[in-house]
């Protein structure tokens, strides 16, 4: 199905004025079987007409329009960058026309409307309410949210391929943050990409010239992917189609104007490669996705472009691996379950047989491993790297040296550097004589690989970025992201291990404030982690848990069984069991601090956010007197409406979605999925509840959350309720993450702090 945005409006048919079109109008545009809901929004100023479309299927709201104007009764609106026109008649209330992009013509009719926003706007509190809840929090801290929260001044440093540039990301004084190019040698900057409304979501060079950002539009989460010069010159959308989710997909080092890039454009379930010119914007389309039901949801190409394998779903939970063995021809190489790893991470260019590649498989082991393999043959060359307790995914390659393997990483309770080269053997040493017990990662290289970018953290250094000149064996510090925290006030993050009441083995994290570490049994926030399945929680800098130990709270956070990278089987005991034996390993965890001594069992709230928001919502009824109190941030409710409200390009994987959460057509688990739905249980909820939302979310709607606050405020509970209207599943703007931290230590500090007020029915 073609992704469409109705960008104009052309009404004919009598004289009427300007006002006579102004307002909103609702119409269905039917494609291919499939009807989309549309909406113009028509506003006057000064004489001037100006419009909006929103597409609630797809949750973008306020889009705006080019070009909006009427004469002698005709209203055009166009938006130019998506070839899209509608022509229509208005007749009292309504608008019959038709709509035209890319050689289709579609009838399309517009009923007039009121404006709508996602969601009841009539739930969230106000502005006043919420800060009076974040007043509650205010105090003579050594450091404020803002501190913690408040973008980088500087951050994300990159090289230019050929190293003669450094570009990086400055916040000027509107917390907008700009990209900017600095030429090493004279020291001259120049800005390439403003931030204006749109936050820019990734960028990156795609060559010496040229490059590479994305943006969506108020957090729908369908980015456009641009390229732009060094300069700021020659800026272009290389994806300019609205409703449409464009993904970078490969950077192409043997072809400097040219990148992949994968989108949903033809079908919004499926994506397809496109490869783009970044000068002109041509695009050619490299390989179709044509059956939905089993889609391609992985494409392998070689360093120079070509699509050597992909990996297709069957029936929605069988894997089949195809690989090009002779030419273009592609052949079934493997079937798998779903369940099973078996993927292409990099092809091996150090040999003359361009079969061999690098894949991660758990085919012969319950933890992935890294092996050589000769696809053509469907072969093990050797086992390059495993560990008989982590996953292990991720190796780096020499280009220089003929592809040599440098190193592999894994992450245990931290991320591990395992140096294979001798060559890197020599500089992994330096590295740890310079940063000592600290966590270094390399962020960037220049093509020669004569110079390093190395990003060094820890639990208590939120980061800082250094070069390294290799040929000359010197270090430069180059920015500190967070100088404003110093590393002697920070928290420790102690990794923990403890059994489950089942037996399990876990592992997780506590960060302890000051007053723990001196043996005070202190409040504590556990933390439940999103995803569920495949995510885990990390070793390192964390703003939350940092915040939370300003404020004298301890942080938990638990990788309970379903989270990633403790192998195959940890993950699958998790099926099945969200809601249920998920939520019993948080409990042991929490079980398991207070044994230690350095929590107090009667003050522990829950805070989480997507499948940690489910989870403070789970945790309110499944143990309604464990928790004092929680936030709930983009959180499921309900795991029926969470099914069907799930993004287009989620649905060809609805039943492996099944398989890992619950299947309603399956009468064993429609009765769980009730169970374990908080909507379902909101009469067991005996405790305090601050829940936030994201409008545009995609993946968790607004109406999770609309259902549960609703519901409370029904039975007569105070339900604080923030909405941010330009944000989706997560807050990405800088002032609205400054404000939801600020209502939530208010929030803790009435219900956890010395000020603990017990009110929970409102006045």
């Amino acid at each position: 199905m073609k992704k469409i945005m109705i960008m104009a409006l052309l009404v004919m048919g009598f004289q009427a004025s300007a006002q006579d079109v102004t307002g909103t109008w609702k119409g269905n545009l039917a494609v291919q079987g499939t009807e989309m809901p549309l909406v113009f929004n028509i506003s006057e100023t000064d004489g001037e007409l100006s419009s909006t479309m929103d597409s609630p299927s797809q949750g973008a709201t306020d889009i705006p329009m080019d070009v909006t104007t009427f004469e002698d009764g005709a209203l055009t609106i166009e938006f130019k960058k998506g070839g899209i026109k509608y022509v229509g008649t208005l007749t009292e209330a309504t608008i019959e026309g038709t709509f035209y992009q890319g050689g289709m013509e579609l009838p399309l009719v517009f009923e007039k409307s009121e404006k709508t926003i996602p969601g009841n706007p009539e739930l969230p509190s106000s502005d006043a309410e919420l800060e009076a809840l974040a007043a509650l929090g205010e105090g003579d801290f050594k450091y404020s949210v803002e501190d913690y929260f408040a973008k980088p001044k500087a951050s994300t440093f990159r090289f230019s391929p050929d190293g003669k540039y450094m570009s990086y990301r400055e916040k000027d004084e509107n917390g907008k943050r700009h990209v900017f190019v600095k030429d090493i040698a004279s020291g001259e900057v120049k800005r390439a990409i403003e931030e204006k409304e749109e936050l820019i979501r990734g960028y990156g060079w795609i060559n010496n010239e040229r490059l590479v950002f994305l943006k969506d539009k108020g957090g729908d989460e369908n980015y456009h992917v641009y390229a732009v010069n060094i300069d700021g010159s020659d800026q272009r959308d290389l994806t300019p189609f609205e409703g449409v989710r464009a993904d970078f997909s490969e950077l192409l080092k043997e072809d400097k104007d040219h990148i992949i890039v994968q989108m949903n454009k033809n079908n919004p379930q499926v994506f397809e490669p496109y490869k783009v010119n970044v000068v002109s914007g041509e695009i050619t389309q490299l390989y179709e996705n044509t059956d939905p039901a089993n889609p391609i949801t992985d494409y392998n190409f070689d360093k120079n472009g070509v699509l050597k394998g992909f990996t297709r779903i069957r029936d929605g939970v069988e894997q089949d691996l195809y690989y090009a063995k002779e030419g273009g021809d592609f052949s079934l190489l493997k079937s798998l379950n779903w369940k099973d790893a078996f993927s292409i991470i990099g092809f091996d260019y150090a040999t003359d047989n361009p079969h061999d590649a690098y894949v991660v498989s758990n085919l012969d082991n319950d933890k992935s491993e890294i092996l050589l393999y000769d696809l053509k043959e469907d072969k093990i060359i050797k086992k390059v790297f495993s560990n008989p307790d982590y996953d292990v995914s991720n190796l780096s390659i020499s280009k220089k040296r003929n592809y040599e393997l440098d190193y592999v990483t894994y992450e245990g309770d931290k991320e591990v550097v395992v140096p294979i080269s001798a060559y890197y053997k020599n500089l992994h040493s330096k590295f740890q004589d310079k940063f000592g017990d600290k966590q270094y990662s390399i962020a960037d290289y220049t093509d020669d690989e004569n110079n390093l970018l190395l990003y060094v953290t820890s639990d208590k250094l939120y980061g800082k970025y250094y070069s390294y000149d290799v040929t000359k064996d010197e270090f430069k510090e180059l920015f500190n992201l967070m100088p404003q925290l110093r590393e002697e006030d920070m928290a420790e993050m102690r990794p923990i291990t403890f059994k489950s009441r089942d037996g399990i083995t876990l592992h997780g994290y506590i960060t302890l404030p000051k007053a723990a570490i001196d043996g005070q049994k202190v409040p504590v926030i556990v933390n439940p982690h999103g995803g569920p399945q495949g995510i885990r929680d990390s070793w390192g800098f964390n703003p939350e848990a940092q915040l939370f130990a300003s404020r004298g709270y301890a942080t938990l956070q638990v990788n309970f069984r379903i989270s990633g990278g403790y192998g195959k089987e940890f993950l699958e005991s998790g099926f099945k069991q969200i809601g249920r034996k998920a939520m019993d390993d948080v409990e042991d965890g929490l079980q398991y601090v207070v044994d230690q001594g350095w929590v107090d069992k009667d003050k522990a709230a829950i805070y989480g956010g997507s499948h940690g928001g489910y989870a403070v919502l789970r945790g309110l009824t499944k143990t309604p007197d464990l928790y004092a109190c929680g936030v709930d941030y983009v959180g499921v409710s309900n795991l029926f409406t969470f099914m069907q409200t799930i993004p287009p390009y989620w649905k060809p994987y609805l039943k492996i979605i099944k398989e890992i959460w619950y299947d309603e057509d399956i009468a064993e688990e429609k009765a769980i999925m009730e169970e374990v739905s908080p909507v379902y249980q909101i009469d067991k909820i005996s405790k305090p509840l601050f829940v936030v939302q994201g409008a545009n979310d995609p993946r968790v709607n607004i109406d999770e959350s609309d259902q549960i606050v609703e519901a409370l405020r029904a039975k007569g509970f105070d339900v604080p309720y923030m909405v941010k209207y330009d944000e989706g599943h997560g807050f990405g703007k800088e002032e609205n993450s400054i404000a939801l931290y600020k209502s939530m230590m208010g929030f803790y500090a009435k219900h956890l702090g010395a000020q603990e007020m017990s009110k929970l029915i409102k006045d």
